[in-house]
This record gives structure tokens, sequence and C-alpha cells, in this order.
């Protein structure tokens, strides 16, 4: 799933970073969602 945000569009740097922000960027905002929503139905 790497590289689907920037990673064809012609920009080098951006399809490196968009590559990386995919792909442990979706991790970390998965993870900081499950926080918030066990946070959520705790309090």
């Amino acid at each position: 799933m790497s590289g689907v945000v920037g990673g064809n569009s012609g920009y080098g740097d951006r399809g490196y970073v968009g590559g990386m922000f995919t792909s442990t960027g979706a991790i970390l905002v998965l993870f900081i969602l499950l926080v918030i929503i066990s946070r959520a139905f705790v309090l």
C-alpha cells in the first residue's frame, strides 16, 4: 500500500515521502484512533 499517495505523481521527494506516509502513517492513524475510541468508551 506504500506509494499510493504521491507515488506516481511525478515528484521525486513527494513520491518517497508519500510512500512512507501511507505505509507508516496509516498504522499511526489507526493506533491513535484506537486510543481515542478506547478512552471515549472508558470516559
